[in-house]
């Protein structure tokens, strides 16, 4: 049998949460580092921020914040770490296209 432990980070705080993917964790399990909500969109193997709702799960009800607890029946844990610069990534190389 395969060991699937891979390392699962925060989402906000991106330290090691040594946790497996794809466990089952309850909607109030928070990081025991910053307290950020861990069932929620940023730390779920569906969460894109480009796809549709930013979710590649079809059939998931619209989520509005990505950061708060909720009761998705689709939640899969994966990595979240990294989640909040990636706006801001593609912000600076879109304005960098732009520069003369």
């Amino acid at each position: 049998m395969e060991n699937t432990e891979i390392n699962i980070t925060c989402y906000k705080c991106e330290k090691s949460l040594n946790l497996e993917a794809n466990s089952k964790i309850s909607r109030q399990e928070e990081c025991h580092h910053c307290y950020a909500n861990l069932h929620c969109c940023k730390m779920c193997h569906f969460y894109d921020s480009s796809a549709y709702n930013e979710c590649k799960e079809p059939m998931a009800n619209r989520v509005l914040d990505k950061e708060k607890a909720n009761f998705c029946d689709f939640f899969k844990l994966s990595s979240g770490g990294g989640g909040g610069e990636d706006k801001d990534n593609l912000f600076n190389t879109a304005n960098s296209l732009f520069k003369n």
